[in-house]
């Protein structure tokens, strides 16, 4: 598309954005270029050029395409000798690039506590942006995340858009149905976004707790408590299941839950030769049936059950944007080895992988999510090594990018009841957007080459993420 005389034109995708945090030092220089003589666009219009589409509302990709963005939501999409932008708007060539949603990390934690400090939380923040993360779920609630979340969509703060889980109700916080109770209405009046699930809640407990979030419209999700069951807990209006939890102990034998009711211990060899095959269709179509998501977490599982030797992951790249002491903390987190022998943490993460292939093949809501920071897993980075288990789990690469963007964006609207429309590429869309060097459909390694990232309409490109990066690792080398 040609670009009128005297309108800002970018080369490869690189433009300067707003000063917003300390990594970024920059120039404010979002500004529309005057003396243009065609018709002007509106005053903050930034226009995406022959670049090549990946929309997410539509499987594949869309060639010589033109997206226009206006005040951080896109208003235009179409061929690129089609869409008229107008003059005076910031023009970025996306001439054999591809532009995408931003991805969605849909376990996240930021530092909980009433106080934590700032520059750890704007550390996390800004190392989703760095890896194209937009969007993040938050479960391990505290309050002052509720007026962050606020400030990260106002704009007044650099990072993903926040969705706020609650503090959990578990075993301990809630030990009887009224502290659930109260719980929940406390949290629904705080402004949380959804009710966080950890273990020991009592089935009693659980059938309260369900009927008071159904009264004051508050959805939760997690872990599966093991008195209520997975079964029971699909049934009862959970929305996401997170980590696969429960679902390979649904698809145990009648032989092997019986052993267990009746207080037999049951190992991890003998819960996965227990497995019953049938059970997994029929559980697959349970959850179809009742709408539940599932986040399945796979490399953290697999770090989790079968780490030998943490030093290997202690040495990946990443591990220099963190600090020493959450390194030493990981490194102890792994010491007491493995779950089980070698072919038997084997046979159990193939089991959580066929479960998963056919949950994607069957259609049901995959989200993205990792449970950063929890073990060897950064913010952001830890996205990318979840998508290479996705990939061996056998979901397709089309499924996998879907799980990040256009189903994270249905969840919550549907299940959040959040009237944010984003995880495509069309008219009306929140403007988070990916512009990557080479196409994902093709290797989902391509989505580490990023030319620059957008968050809601603030552009910040590759260079000043890369220099944001460089300072983080220099503090980290700084600090014993």
């Amino acid at each position: 598309m040609p670009v009128p005389r005297g309108c800002t034109r970018v080369a490869r995708g690189r433009i300067r954005a707003m000063n917003v945090n300390r990594f970024l030092i920059l120039a404010a220089a979002l500004v529309a270029s005057a003396g243009c003589a065609q018709a002007q666009a509106e005053p903050g219009t930034i226009a995406f050029v022959n670049v090549n589409l990946l929309p997410m509302d539509q499987a594949g990709v869309v060639a010589n395409q033109t997206v226009v963005v206006v005040n951080g939501v896109v208003t235009q999409v179409g061929s690129s000798n089609a869409v008229s932008v107008g003059t005076g708007a910031t023009i970025i060539d996306g001439a054999g690039r591809y532009l995408m949603p931003g991805l969605a990390e849909m376990h996240a934690h930021v530092p909980s506590g009433a106080n934590p400090s700032r520059e750890a939380v704007e550390d996390i923040l800004f190392l989703y942006i760095a890896n194209g993360v937009t969007t993040i779920r938050g479960m391990l609630g505290s309050e002052y995340q509720i007026p962050l979340a606020d400030e990260l969509e106002s704009g007044s703060l650099l990072g993903p858009t926040f969705y706020v889980g609650a503090p959990s109700i578990n075993g301990t916080s809630a030990p009887t149905p009224a502290d659930a109770e109260r719980l929940i209405r406390d949290h629904k009046a705080a402004g949380y976004d959804l009710q966080k699930i950890h273990p020991g809640v009592s089935l009693e407990t659980w059938d309260h707790m369900v009927a008071v979030a159904g009264e004051v419209g508050l959805t939760y999700g997690g872990h599966v408590p093991s008195d209520v069951g997975l079964v029971h807990a699909i049934e009862t209006g959970m929305s996401t299941v997170d980590h696969l939890d429960g679902y390979v102990q649904a698809v145990a034998s009648d032989d092997v839950v019986s052993q267990v009711n009746t207080g037999q211990e049951i190992s991890l060899d003998g819960l996965v030769n227990g497995v019953d095959e049938a059970k997994i269709a029929d559980l697959v179509q349970l959850t179809l049936e009742h709408d539940v998501y599932v986040i399945p977490t796979m490399y953290l599982w697999a770090n989790l059950y079968g780490v030998t030797d943490p030093e290997p992951f202690l040495s990946q790249p990443e591990m220099k944007y963190v600090s020493s002491a959450q390194r030493d903390a990981w490194r102890r987190q792994a010491a007491p080895g493995p779950r089980g022998a070698p072919h038997v943490v084997e046979a159990f993460l193939d089991v959580r992988n066929r479960i998963l292939k056919d949950l994607a093949d069957a259609g049901a809501g995959i989200l993205m999510g990792t449970d950063s920071p929890q073990m060897f897993n950064v913010p952001g980075f830890a996205l990318f090594r979840e998508i290479d288990f996705m990939s061996d789990a056998g979901m397709t690469n089309q499924q996998i990018l879907e799980s990040g963007t256009l189903t994270v964006g249905r969840y919550v609207r549907e299940h959040l009841g959040i009237d944010h429309h984003f995880g495509a590429v069309a008219p009306g869309q929140r403007a988070d957007l990916v512009l990557l060097g080479s196409n994902p459909l093709d290797d989902l390694a391509n989505l580490t080459d990023r030319e620059g990232v957008m968050v809601r309409g603030r552009w910040i490109s590759r260079a000043d993420i890369d220099a944001g990066l460089e300072a983080l690792a220099a503090k980290h080398a700084r600090i014993p």
